[in-house]
């Protein structure tokens, strides 16, 4: 691929993601005004509840959409509008974060991936645009440095990927378990699935996105070697 290829890539990119960041932003707050008879903390606790889950507790957070799961905590994080929230797109939330607990408690394998990832990609970018920086202004003296870069910032990119599974699945699960559960009735499912729906595709044009980022520093090595 080209280097104004990649160029034309990383912008589309740019657009896209800000174009998905206020499609979510107002599907949240138009789905944020259809009622329900729980609170998004209600649903959490009911959901960890129905498949065994007593040790994981939910607090609320500062933040808007800032919800996650945090293995280490055993905490289920909801930013206030969701944990206080009586609304299917507080229901989606909550249940979508309790979809990584049931996850992690299942053992699901991407899961499993990602966290184990999660150490070494915590370094990598800590560090990754030093050495790709340094990498690019000593070519010449250190032609290795940047493939070390290169290196390092391909471990974020598949931690990317394999973030894409992991969010959908925890969307699906959350899903099924709302309409099982009754929470979610014919008319408002379709709008929890939409809702996800969108804060998935944020996943999909990150990875995207870390792809084309890839790729450039790619060209870059490759046209300095």
């Amino acid at each position: 691929m080209s280097t104004t290829m990649i160029w034309v890539l990383m912008i589309a990119v740019m657009v896209l993601s800000l174009l998905i960041q206020n499609r979510l932003k107002s599907r949240f707050e138009k789905y944020s005004e259809v009622p329900l008879g729980l609170t998004g903390a209600e649903v959490a606790q009911r959901m960890l509840q129905s498949h065994g889950i007593h040790d994981v507790k939910i607090v609320s957070i500062d933040g808007t959409l800032t919800d996650h799961y945090n293995p280490q905590t055993k905490t289920v994080n909801l930013s206030r509008d969701v944990y206080y929230g009586r609304s299917v797109a507080a229901a989606a939330v909550a249940a979508h974060e309790c979809g990584h607990v049931v996850q992690h408690a299942d053992g699901y394998a991407p899961l499993r991936m990602r966290s184990a990832l999660v150490p070494v990609v915590s370094f990598a970018s800590n560090i990754v645009s030093w050495v790709l920086l340094a990498g690019v202004v000593f070519i010449n003296i250190f032609p290795s440095l940047i493939w070390i870069g290169i290196a390092l910032f391909a471990l974020t990119t598949l931690f990317s990927f394999i973030t894409l599974p992991v969010e959908i699945n925890a969307s699906a699960r959350a899903v099924r378990w709302l309409e099982n559960a009754g929470i979610t009735s014919y008319e408002t499912k379709p709008m929890a699935v939409d809702a996800l729906k969108w804060a998935a595709y944020t996943y999909v044009i990150a990875a995207v996105g870390s792809l084309a980022t890839l790729l450039y520093y790619l060209s870059i090595a490759n046209r300095r070697s």
